[in-house]
C-alpha cells in the first residue's frame, strides 16, 4: 500500500551499527483559527445602542508547504529503466553558470501517483567518485540506491526522494578536476550546482518548501563534493552525507589561486561555525588511514554544523561497499530530512 499523501513520520534511526542518531522532527504547522460572526447590537426599537462592529474578515491564507514547478519545463530521454521506474536524462545549460552537463533524474514511483497531485517531494542530489565526467555511478546496478529507496519506503523506514544526479568534470582528464567549484579561469560548475541545478529542480518538480528536505550526498570524490556543496551552501541544503570522503582540493587549477582554493576547502570550512547543516561522514573500518582522515575531519566541526561519524565495519574504498552503505544512509537522510508535504 503506497503512503498517504502526507509528510513522512519521523522514526527513529534505524541502522544498529551507527553510534550516533540525531533525529530532526518537524515543526508543525498550526491552522488560523476561524473568527465568529461580528454582529451590530440593535435595540429594541430598532435604534442603534452602540457603534456596529467590524465585519467578520476571512481567516489568512494558510502556510504552502509545497513549491509547484516554475518552468520552463526541460526536455528529457529515458536513459535507463530499473525496477523502480525509468532514470530521466537530459542536458543543463545553467543561466547563472553557463555551464552546460548532463543530469540524471529519478522520481520515485510515488511522483506520478494522482494520490500525490499536490504533494511535494524531498530532493536527494548525488556525486560519483572519479572524475564523472559524462557519467554518474548512482545511475546504474553498481548503486542501485533507487530500487533500495523504494524497498524502504514500502517498509515505512526512507523517505521516497527525487534523485538528481549530474556530472561533475566537463573533461575526464584528473588534470583538469574542477572539484565542484569555480576555480579561477575555469568553467562556473561550482555555480551549476549550487545554483543552476537547484533551480532546474523547482522549474520542473514538485518539491518541498525552503531547504528542510534537500540533502547531497556522494561518495569518494563525491564525498568532497557533498561536504563541500553543504557547507559552503546552507541556504540551499539541509543535509548531507559524504562517504569515504577527503578534504584537501588538490586539482593542479588551483596554481596559483591559494586563498581561493582554502575557501573550497571542506577541511577549511568544517571549522567555520558558519553552516547550520547535519551531516554523517562515514569510512571504511579496513583502511586505517581514511579512518583517520574522517574522524579528524569531524572533529573539527563546530555549531552549528553537526557532523555525526560512521565506520563502515571492514569497509574498503570500493563501490562494492559504498553499495552496501545504501540504507543507512537513505535512512539517516530520512531522519534528517523533511518528507513529502501536502498542502
Amino acid at each position: 500500500m503506497l503512503p498517504q499523501p502526507r509528510p513522512a513520520a519521523r522514526r527513529p534511526w534505524a541502522a544498529a551499527a551507527l553510534l550516533l542518531a540525531l533525529t530532526a522532527p518537524l515543526a508543525a504547522c498550526g491552522a488560523p483559527g476561524g473568527a465568529g460572526d461580528a454582529r451590530a447590537a440593535i435595540s429594541t426599537d430598532h435604534r442603534p445602542t452602540g457603534p456596529a462592529a467590524p465585519a467578520s474578515s476571512a481567516p489568512p491564507p494558510k502556510p504552502t508547504r509545497v513549491l509547484m514547478p516554475t518552468g520552463p519545463a526541460a526536455q528529457f530521454s529515458t536513459a535507463r529503466d530499473t525496477k523502480a521506474g525509468p532514470i530521466l536524462m537530459t542536458t543543463l545549460t545553467g543561466a547563472k553558470s553557463g555551464v552546460s552537463g548532463k543530469v540524471w533524474v529519478w522520481l520515485p514511483p510515488q511522483y506520478d501517483d494522482p494520490a500525490y497531485a499536490k504533494t511535494g517531494f524531498p530532493v536527494l542530489t548525488l556525486y560519483a567518485g572519479g572524475q564523472s565526467a559524462g557519467y554518474n555511478t548512482w545511475t546504474d546496478d553498481q548503486l542501485p540506491i533507487q530500487e533500495v529507496d523504494q524497498q524502504l519506503v514500502a517498509e515505512g523506514r526512507a523517505h521516497p526522494f527525487i534523485m538528481i544526479m549530474p556530472v561533475q568534470n566537463l573533461d575526464s582528464h584528473e588534470s583538469k578536476a574542477l572539484e565542484c567549484a569555480d576555480i579561477p579561469g575555469q568553467p562556473k560548475i561550482g555555480t551549476w550546482m549550487a545554483e543552476d541545478i537547484p533551480d532546474f529542480v523547482r522549474a520542473n518538480f514538485r518539491t518541498v518548501k525552503g531547504r528542510d528536505g534537500w540533502a547531497v550526498m556522494g561518495a569518494s570524490t563525491g564525498a568532497f563534493c557533498s561536504a563541500k556543496l553543504a557547507l559552503q551552501h546552507p541556504e540551499v541544503f539541509k543535509a548531507a552525507v559524504p562517504i569515504d570522503g577527503y578534504w584537501n582540493p588538490d586539482s593542479p587549477l588551483w596554481k596559483g589561486h591559494e586563498q581561493e582554493r582554502l575557501a573550497n576547502s571542506p577541511d577549511q570550512l568544517i571549522g567555520a561555525g558558519t553552516a547550520d547543516v547535519r551531516m554523517l561522514a562515514t569510512a571504511g573500518g579496513a583502511n586505517a588511514y581514511e579512518t583517520r582522515l574522517v574522524k579528524n575531519w569531524v572533529a573539527k566541526a563546530k555549531a552549528p554544523t553537526t557532523v555525526e561519524y560512521y565506520e563502515q565495519p571492514g569497509g574498503k574504498h570500493l563501490t562494492s561497499d559504498f553499495k552496501k552503505m545504501i540504507p543507512t544512509t537513505l535512512e539517516w537522510l530520512t531522519a534528517n530530512t523533511a518528507g513529502p508535504e501536502a498542502d
